[in-house]
């Protein structure tokens, strides 16, 4: 099951983790302090950049009946879709760039280029999400209601389709996400999802419906002759964005490593108990400049969890100094290639499709639910608690080496402790096998020597019957 107990799990006592706390609001408070007039270079660079990229794909797409035209308005269109809305509007509507007080770059002004409202998916992403991150029960994000990422959601049949459900989200993820902010919005205001003429559903009706004309009526028929490859053009672009957006977020929150974690947690939760939450239930990929860029630098989805309205620019320093806190506490920092995060992600979704009972691991140590009972083998107690920890658990100093010995160690020793067992249950198989093996030709050996005395006593008999 997901986890209960953070610092059984993260083996941290509260004192180390009110420490890390207290480090991380430091790097909040360098960072911001240090904004300026190079951040604001960026942003401005970086609207004004999109905004020439993207008029430059639509006028190219005048001469779109040439295929080589077509393919690169199309292209510069979709690098265009991706800039704004992963580096612009997801951003933006983040409140990263409110510290500039500008009215065009404000959270509560900024439109981004997608069906959903920036309104509703502020609502269910900013609040939601990066309060409950992967807290089940509370983080509608987890799935977004269509998919099964964790054990400790009930397997239905209907999960049985959810590796097709994966592929249609992944073409029209905007407007999946358009519809998972517009349902999350009526659940929070209390809109009944029968009332078709509520706000919510007209605030989503006029925001898809300008979406769709602009991208295929309005720059369609201004390209007149053209307007055929331009509809194909923009919906080529929109595909691309859709896609690149869902996986993007996908390594970002689904691969091995981004754990979940119970109501039961998160109730007496503390600040920086939160911070650990967010560190625990992310996961980043590696990408150069120009993939962090295009993808909105959410390749740091670990520094963009703990600190949401923090620039994006700036989290690649952010990520170094949050490396040396996870070296420092011996804690993981779940990152890997974008190929293998979303691959691990891919497994998660077909395998969870299946019924529990057609899967290897527990609850408690499967790649993709992972708890503190499953190191309940390691410790002197069955499950501890925080209260428990300094006394019962882990010493925080590993004695040999003097380094602090936490859940990066833990799991490496319940790695080993994971192929001992698996080793030691092979053995047990092989030797029950031999065992039956063994059994069996004892069998055979008392079945052939009976076999033998009868037949001894049967030609005994009958030379006896000859003699007389």
């Amino acid at each position: 099951m997901a986890i209960t107990d953070i610092n059984a799990y993260a083996h941290l006592t509260p004192a180390d983790i009110e420490t890390l706390g207290a480090e991380l609001d430091a790097i909040r408070r360098d960072v911001e302090q240090s904004l300026g007039d190079r951040d604001a270079k960026y942003i401005r660079r970086t609207i004004r950049a999109q905004r020439i990229l993207e008029a430059a794909g639509r006028a190219t797409l005048f001469a779109s009946r040439k295929r080589s035209a077509w393919l690169l308005g199309t292209a510069m269109l979709s690098v265009a879709k991706i800039i704004e809305n992963m580096e612009l509007g997801h951003n933006i509507s983040h409140g990263q760039w409110d510290w500039m007080n500008d009215p065009e770059i404000h959270s509560t002004t900024w439109e981004w280029d997608m069906t959903g409202t920036s309104g509703q998916w502020k609502r269910a992403h900013n609040y939601s999400h990066h309060t409950y991150t992967n807290v089940l029960g509370k983080d509608e994000d987890l799935g977004f209601g269509i998919l099964r990422m964790t054990r400790d959601e009930q397997w239905k049949p209907l999960h049985l389709v959810q590796p097709l459900a994966n592929l249609v989200l992944a073409a029209t993820f905007e407007w999946g996400i358009a519809l998972h902010d517009l349902s999350a919005e009526k659940l929070q205001t209390g809109v009944s999802p029968w009332q078709v003429f509520s706000e919510p559903n007209k605030a989503f009706a006029r925001k898809a419906g300008r979406q769709v004309a602009k991208d295929f009526v309005l720059y369609p028929l201004l390209t007149g002759p053209a307007w055929k490859q331009t509809l194909k053009a923009n919906a080529t672009a929109n595909l691309i964005r859709n896609l690149w957006a869902y996986a993007v977020i996908f390594c970002g929150h689904f691969p091995d490593g981004a754990e979940k974690f119970t109501e039961e947690h998160f109730a007496d939760e503390t600040r920086a108990e939160w911070y650990l939450r967010q560190m625990l239930g992310s996961a980043n990929f590696q990408a150069g400049p120009a993939m962090a860029f295009m993808s909105g630098n959410l390749c740091y989805q670990i520094e963009h969890h703990l600190f949401p309205d923090i620039p994006s620019n700036r989290y690649p320093e952010i990520a170094a100094r949050v490396r040396q806190l996870c070296d420092k506490y011996d804690l993981p920092y779940t990152t890997g290639s974008l190929g293998k995060q979303y691959l691990l992600a891919f497994r998660t979704i077909h395998k969870l499709a299946l019924p529990d009972r057609f899967l290897r691991r527990t609850a408690d140590d499967a790649p993709e639910t992972s708890s503190e009972r499953k190191f309940a083998a390691l410790s002197r107690v069955s499950l501890p608690t925080a209260d428990q920890w300094a006394e019962n658990h882990w010493p925080g100093i590993d004695p040999r080496t003097g380094h602090r010995r936490g859940l990066r160690s833990a799991m490496a020793e319940a790695k080993v402790a994971l192929r001992e067992k698996a080793r030691q249950e092979k053995q047990a198989l092989r030797e029950a096998r031999q065992a039956l093996q063994d059994k069996a030709r004892e069998e055979q050996q008392l079945l052939r020597r009976k076999a033998l005395r009868e037949r001894a006593i049967w030609r005994m008999r009958r030379r006896q019957r000859q003699a007389n």
